[in-house]
């Protein structure tokens, strides 16, 4: 599975009315710790179809970032039945983030 763009527009179809645990990671294009997180998620998205991982723009989707309480990025937040069950916060190494998902 690859990681999935998400805005305002899909973010509850895609995220909160999922049947598999979501990560959600708060990004944007200018930060620097999160284009080095990008490939370790894409990597992690293609070895399971347990979980779901992605991606919001925090610039593009702003009320996202505030609904989530989003202050510093890269933020993981994982979802699992439309309620938080847990956050990271800045670069993690893939298995850190795979244990993370394991929750």
């Amino acid at each position: 599975m690859n990681i999935i763009k998400c805005d305002s527009q899909n973010f509850d179809l895609q995220v909160l009315q999922a049947k598999e645990p979501v990560l959600v990671d708060f990004n944007a294009t200018w930060c620097g710790p999160c284009k080095m997180l990008k490939p370790v998620l894409e990597e992690l998205a293609a070895e399971s179809d347990a979980y779901k991982i992605v991606a919001v723009d925090v610039d593009e989707a702003p009320e996202l970032a505030e609904r989530y309480q989003v202050v510093s990025i890269p933020c993981m937040v994982r979802i699992k039945d439309g309620v938080e069950t847990g956050r990271q916060v800045g670069f993690l190494t893939k298995d850190v983030i795979a244990a993370f998902l394991e929750g």
